[in-house]
Order: C-alpha cells, then sequence, then structure tokens
C-alpha cells in the first residue's frame, strides 16, 4: 500500500487539530478526518446518458430522486465533459487517462459479430467502403484497447486493491476483456455496445445472450441483475479496500423498460422534448440502483471511506425524429454530434465528509476521473506515460481552482447522414469546430450562445484562426490520424 496511507496514524492527530483551525476560517468545507485506510473507489460510468436527463440537471420529466440526492451532498459539475460524443473512444479514455487520438480509438469499436465488412491483420480495423459517396476516407481504428495501455485497474491494483467490472466494456473481443486489463472481477463486460434485450436471458433472435453474464432468473431486470452484482462485490470485499466500475449498459437502446414504470410515464406530460416514456422507465431503473448501491455502503458503514463518482460516455442519444428518444435543452443536438449535446454530461462526484457540497462550473473531461482515482488512492501515472487529465482533487476537497487548459476532441468520421469528420477545441468560454470535408470552422461564443446557434468564424477571424492553431497543435501532439482526400 502506498506510504501516503502508513503516515496517518502519526500526523493524523495534528492533521485534525490543524484542520479545526482552519476551519474556523472556512465553515464551508469539511474537516478531513484521518484517514487510517485508502478510501474505496466507487466509479458509476452511464451508458447514452445525457446532461438533461437527471432532474437534478433540470429535466421536468425524468425523475432521479437518488441522483439528485447524490448531487445535493457532492459536487455537480455543470461543464463536465466525455471524451468524445460516441461510447467506445469516452471509454478508452476512462482506462488510461489518455484523449482517444492518442490511442487511436476514435470511434465505436465494432463486437465481433459485426466485423464481417472488415478485414483484420491483428492490429488495425480496415474497413471496406460503405459508402463511396463519402468524400473522405477516414483512418482505420484498432477492434480493441491493447493490452500495452495501462488502466486504472492495473494502478489500483499495485496499490493492493481488489477490482471488479460490472457492465458494459465496449474495449475489445475476449482476449481484451477486462479480466486481462487488471480487473480481479468481470461480470458482464464483453465487446457488445448494447445488450441484445434488457430481459433474461438477455438474448434475442440472432445473439444468444451476452457471454459475461450467465442467465440467472427468466425475465429479471440488466440494470436490476448488475446493481445485485455491485452489491454482492460490497459484501464480499468490505474489509478490503476495493475499487469498482460499475458501467451499466442503460440507457443504451435497445429501449426496454419495467411495464409498470412505462404505464408510469406514459400518464406524465413530456417537456423540452423529453417525453419517451420507455427511455424514461429506464433512468428512473438507473436511478433507483444508485440508491440500492449507495445504501449497502451506508449500512456497511462504507459511505465515508467511499469515493463515488458519477458519469456519462457522452449526450443523449437523439433517436428517429418520429420516434425520439430524448433532448439535451439548452444544447444543441445528441449523441455523435459536435455540439454540447453530445459531448457535454452530468458528472456528480460524492465522498462524505471530505467533500463539501457545492456547483462547479470548471471544465471538466472524462480523463480528469482517471487522475482523480490516482490521487485519491495514493498514485500517480507513470512519468513515461503520456497523460492528459488532471486530478480533480484538490478542486473537490478544498475548492481549489482547476488550472486553466484547453479541452480537445477528435472524431475522424462519419455518422449519420449529416455528421463529417471533426475535430474540436474549447479554450475558455470559446469553443471552434473544425470540419475536413471543406476545411470550414464554425466558432461559438458558449458564455453567450450555449445553444451554439451564431456561428462567428467569419466575424471573428483572429480567434478563429487563434484557435485553429491550437488544434494543429493538439493534432500534432498527440500524433492524431486524419481523414485524407479520394
Amino acid at each position: 500500500m502506498h506510504s501516503y496511507y502508513r503516515w496517518f496514524g502519526v500526523l493524523g492527530p495534528i492533521a485534525l487539530f490543524l484542520g479545526v483551525i482552519l476551519t474556523a476560517s472556512k465553515q464551508a468545507l469539511p474537516i478531513l478526518p484521518p484517514q487510517a485506510t485508502p478510501p474505496n473507489i466507487l466509479l458509476i460510468f452511464v451508458d447514452d446518458l445525457g446532461w438533461a436527463d437527471l432532474s437534478a440537471y433540470g429535466s421536468k420529466y425524468y425523475e432521479t430522486p437518488n441522483l439528485d440526492k447524490l448531487a445535493a451532498g457532492g459536487v455537480k459539475f455543470t461543464d463536465a465533459y466525455a471524451a468524445a460524443a460516441i461510447c467506445s473512444p469516452s471509454r478508452s479514455a476512462l482506462m488510461t487517462g489518455k484523449y482517444p487520438a492518442r490511442t487511436g480509438i476514435t470511434d465505436w469499436i465494432r463486437a465481433s459479430f459485426q466485423n464481417a465488412s472488415a478485414e483484420y491483420d491483428g492490429k488495425n480495423k480496415r474497413e471496406y467502403e460503405r459508402d463511396q459517396q463519402q468524400k473522405l476516407i477516414c483512418p482505420p481504428i484498432p477492434f480493441e484497447l491493447p493490452l500495452s495501455e495501462k488502466t486504472t485497474a492495473e494502478y489500483l491494483k499495485e496499490q493492493g486493491y481488489f477490482t471488479a467490472f460490472v457492465g458494459k466494456w465496449h474495449l475489445g473481443t475476449e482476449p481484451y476483456y477486462p479480466e486481462k486489463q487488471g480487473f480481479d472481477v468481470n461480470i458482464g463486460g464483453c465487446d457488445f455496445g448494447q445488450p441484445p434485450s434488457y430481459f433474461d436471458p438477455y438474448a434475442n433472435a440472432s445473439v444468444k445472450g451476452i457471454p459475461t453474464l450467465p442467465a440467472r432468473q427468466a425475465g429479471e431486470y440488466l440494470t436490476d441483475r448488475e446493481a445485485d452484482e455491485v452489491i454482492q462485490l460490497i459484501r464480499k470485499q468490505k474489509d478490503k479496500p476495493f475499487f469498482i466500475n460499475y458501467a451499466p449498459y442503460a440507457v443504451h437502446t435497445p429501449l426496454g423498460g419495467k411495464p409498470e414504470l412505462v404505464a408510469k410515464y406514459k400518464a406524465k406530460t413530456p417537456t423540452n422534448g423529453q417525453g419517451n416514456p420507455v427511455y424514461a422507465a429506464m433512468i428512473e431503473s438507473m436511478d433507483a440502483t444508485v440508491g440500492k448501491i449507495l445504501a449497502e455502503l451506508e449500512a456497511q458503514k462504507l459511505l465515508e471511506n467511499t469515493l463515488v463518482i458519477f458519469t456519462s460516455d457522452n449526450g443523449g442519444l437523439l433517436g428517429n425524429p418520429n420516434n425520439p428518444i430524448t433532448s439535451n435543452p439548452p444544447f444543441r443536438s445528441g449523441k455523435g454530434y459536435p455540439y454540447e449535446g453530445g459531448i457535454r454530461v452530468p458528472m456528480i462526484v460524492s465522498w462524505k465528509g471530505h467533500i463539501a457540497p457545492r456547483v462547479s462550473n470548471s471544465p471538466v473531461i472524462t480523463m480528469d476521473v482517471f487522475n482523480t482515482i490516482l490521487d485519491a488512492v495514493g498514485t500517480r501515472p507513470d512519468q513515461n506515460i503520456p497523460n492528459d487529465g488532471v486530478s480533480l482533487l484538490p478542486h473537490l476537497t478544498k475548492a481549489q481552482p482547476l488550472p486553466a487548459r484547453d479541452l480537445f476532441w477528435h472524431f475522424p468520421h462519419y455518422r449519420y447522414e449529416d455528421v463529417t469528420p471533426y475535430s474540436i477545441v474549447r479554450s475558455g468560454y470559446w469553443k471552434l469546430i473544425h470540419y475536413y470535408e471543406d476545411g470550414s470552422d464554425e466558432l461559438f461564443n458558449l458564455k453567450d450562445d450555449i445553444a451554439e446557434t451564431r456561428n462567428l468564424a467569419d466575424r471573428l477571424p483572429q480567434k478563429r484562426q487563434e484557435l485553429r492553431k491550437k488544434l494543429n497543435a493538439f493534432l500534432e501532439r498527440t500524433e492524431a490520424k486524419v481523414p485524407v482526400k479520394r
């Protein structure tokens, strides 16, 4: 275990005394009790949950009382971002602390049963041309997160932690499953990007279940099953520091909710474009499982020694205009798009007795979760491995401001009919989107135009040039692959 914790037996009383003195002048912050043992880590990484999908973030249709309570007792980030507008890139960033541009995982990874239209040389995916009308040739992406990458779980195992993964992995086939990437236990993690079904045996006409989650009780709801597995792990490992990465398959398609909850939301009036009763039922079920897990931590007297981080892998999925799934007010668009609705996500961090409740407007991103977890357990990223995040711990526990920095996104691919390859930089309140097909840019001031309705690129050429230089430097620094002309 890291030597950081061995000193608490000697310095704890002194630290507590000093904490009392300091707190007299800073009543907003808690007194940090002596940390006799390393904190447990519960990381909840929801799939496709939009920024506006929680009532704590303004939804008037969805009901999320447990997450609202978590937000009220911790730090709620208003400007939290996923590392990408789609799943696999964000998941790779969470595991490695690196921008997706570094790992090359800039698009979603096809499951093994979806690779019939691709060639595989053991290293890269070389897709056949799927659309001859596309103007650019897009770079291939790896089929998996390489085993050479050092993951969050591998760092924590070095510190003596029990590590477990529950839910959606989506970072490679069986040789690259979570148990090959530092996790002691893998429950449900495989190459699937979505479940075949949300009801046991979790199968459909073409896929016979989730290979790492055996059927247990016919009709059991998948989100309930995942949460039950988390609770059982907490009970078994309560006497040893643990890291549990709970990544529910919810609320990704195929939509499937408990009938009684679906009926409940059918009776509600849609608001702000949110009105899909099945999706709402899935959100409420996910929220309920978070409540059950937190209640178990409290019952085991572990809540004050557990850092809880809740966030999502990308913005909410809009769905078909004739059958919408969700909307992301006040932001523009949704999953897959370069606008705020595609990349801004909810993030809540709670650590009872260590973090004072408040709202933070500081911009943060997926890689920061990686760094924060390592910092919380008393270790740091290897110096010889590139790292693109910062630890949020001083900001969380002491309200220290985060360092000024720019944030970047890189998506050199096509998606839907109206998303062409793009890269993004956010610098302060300024955001520039660069499109590769025609070399055009969109420039927005998020402070004055959060809905990204006014493109200022032509009106402010100097600011446009400044941000393009920053973006180009990022692409060069990360050795990002960009699309090329035919």
